[in-house]
Parts: C-alpha cells; structure tokens; sequence
C-alpha cells in the first residue's frame, strides 16, 4: 500500500471531484475525514473499502498499487481562464493513466520509438514562415499535397502518442515532450474538422522553433491551417486572386480536406487569395455559426488505432491475462473479449 495515498488522489483528480464529492459518490460509506486520513498516508482502508474506492472511482483495484510513473512538465492551456482548477486537475491526470497504460503496452512488447524533429533548426517568427517549414515536413515525412486522410494516425506513425479526452468545451488540446516521447491530447467531443486542426496546432507547439516574442497561438493557427492545405493547393483549388469565395466553394473543400471553412478563409488571407476586408466580411457572417452547422463535414475519420492494436496483441500472443490486457485498454473486461473475439457470436 506505500503508493495508495498519491494514487487515491490522483484517481479523485482524474474524476474531477473533491474528498466530499468522492464520499458523496460512495453513498457516504466512508466519510470525507477517512478519505483524508486515507490521502494523508495515516490511515490505509480495509479489503472492501478499497474495492469500493476503486468502482467509485472507475479504476481497476491494482491502479492504486501501482507506482507513479508519469511525470508532467509544465503544459500550457490555451483556455485556461474558462477552465476550473478541478478540470485542469483532472485533464492531466487522465493524461498521467494514459501514458503510463501506454508506455507499459509498449515495454511489454518490447517496443522502442525515437521522435525525430526535421525542423527544429528553422527559426520561426511570424505565421508567413511557416509554409517554408511545411514544405520540409511534407518532404520528410513524405506526405504529397493530398488531403491528410486521418491526421491523429499520421502523427502516431511519427512516433507521437495521441489520446482524446471527455473534457469541457473550453478544453480545445495540449501537447507536452514528457521525457523524450511527444503527446498530443484532443478533446473527444469536437467535429473531425476541429479534431484535425487541433492535432497540427499543437504539433505546431512540438516541431516549431518559435522565437522569443512571437505570437505562438497565431503562428500554430497558420502551421495548422498550412498542413492541411499545403503549397499551392488551395490556389489551384480558387485561383491566386479573389475579391469573393462563395460559400459553396469552402464547403467543397472542407469536405475534402476536412479543414473547417473559417481555416480556409485564414488560409486565402495568409496567401494573399484575399484581402483583410473581404476575410472580415466572411468572418463577420459566421459570427452566430461558430460550429459551421449545415456547412458540410469531412466524410473521414479521426481516430488513433494503434494503442488498441498493441493491446489486442498482447491478449492474442499471451503476454499478459485476458484481465490485465482489459485494464491496460482501461475498458471492463466483458467489452474487452467482445472486441477481442470479434467473430464469436
């Protein structure tokens, strides 16, 4: 039990509740005093309290056993003032169990990746730069001008571990080095389109050798924008000058390139396709439709699968028990033999 305080705190952190929250979520069967105690290191539960922890908080029993092995570096939320302490807590402890399942799938396996930046040398000042370093991206990583077809793929097959979350509308991603391995954290519940842009800015905050005193945010905005619509693309889509885009133009190329019509019009703006004033128009008319409902959608997916694969691997060669491969894939161990024996009835 040495690790049980750090691990009850970090599970009541991952839920986003308070001592009185957890007792309240345990019908009070343990009183917020105990649960002090408990966190305090002064007093350790019995067999059953500890089992009812665990449902509470929706961890396997043998989570509060384990030894923390995560430790986040400084992250920066691009929301945070619209974010609680108690959301902000919780974000990155659902990070923390994600990476360590994670990282122990990939030891199990033997596996071992290196994360190689091509651009880290490329000073970046302004969001005009960065089309130059998109073309030596597109040459390493051997992407063409196409659209990216699953963009959360993509970066895990550069050795970047991506996971989505259930958090707050306010809660856009975060991107952190912890140790040598590169994460990108996505927010479930957003639109693909907004899933895609998300991915390639904080990729922008990994790969971009930003300079002191430039604007970040924006720079990321243009780094993403460019990567999902790189070069001369979107020219050759609209042509080089423009005193208007309709409308149906930007949903034709949204549903191509799954980037969302107001990235397009930022996109025209940065190529010089189109001035200041018709992007403020534009801008202007979608000011009550932020979300582009009725406005087309990417017909793809976006979606990681190759923590789920590595995971299927292990249960299938007996690296580990069925019940552990369940744990590791954080889902209960009935829904894991389910999608493990896909063919059984």
């Amino acid at each position: 039990m040495e690790h049980f305080p750090e691990r009850l705190k970090s599970a009541r952190k991952m839920k986003g509740w308070s001592l009185q929250d957890l007792a309240d979520g345990m019908a009070n069967a343990v009183t917020k005093q105990a649960l002090n105690k408990y966190e305090a290191g002064v007093m350790k539960p019995s067999g059953e309290v500890l089992l009812q922890l665990a449902k509470a908080l929706e961890v396997p029993p043998a989570y509060f056993m384990r030894p923390s092995s995560i430790q986040l570096p400084a992250v920066e939320f691009r929301k945070k003032a619209a974010l609680s302490a108690k959301h902000i807590e919780s974000i990155k402890e659902k990070v923390k169990h994600f990476l360590e399942r994670y990282l122990e799938v990939e030891a199990l396996l033997n596996i071992k990746s290196a994360f190689h930046n091509p651009v880290r040398n490329i000073p970046v000042s302004q969001p005009a730069d960065v089309d130059n370093v998109v073309e030596k991206i597109i040459a390493k990583w051997d992407l063409g001008y196409d659209a990216i077809p699953n963009v959360i793929e993509m970066l895990e097959d550069k050795g970047i571990r991506v996971m989505e979350i259930d958090a707050p509308d306010e809660f856009d991603g975060l991107s952190a080095c912890v140790g040598n391995i590169p994460v990108v954290v996505l927010n479930n519940a957003y639109t693909v389109e907004r899933k895609r842009f998300t991915a390639l800015h904080e990729l922008g905050h990994l790969l971009l050798n930003i300079q002191q005193g430039a604007d970040k945010e924006k720079i990321c905005h243009a780094f993403a924008g460019a990567m999902l619509l790189p070069g001369n693309c979107l020219e050759t889509l609209i042509g080089k000058k423009r005193t208007n885009i309709a409308p149906g133009e930007l949903v034709s190329i949204k549903e191509q390139f799954g980037i969302s019509v107001q990235a397009i019009m930022m996109r025209a703006l940065h190529k010089g396709i189109i001035n200041k004033s018709a992007a403020v128009r534009f801008w202007q008319s979608m000011a009550k439709n932020k979300k582009e409902s009725g406005l087309g959608a990417y017909p793809g997916k976006e979606k990681s699968y190759r923590f789920d694969h590595l995971v299927f691997r292990l249960a299938a060669e007996d690296i580990v028990s069925m019940s552990k491969a369940a744990s590791l894939a954080g889902i209960k161990l009935a829904a894991f033999r389910e999608k493990l024996d896909a063919f059984e009835e």
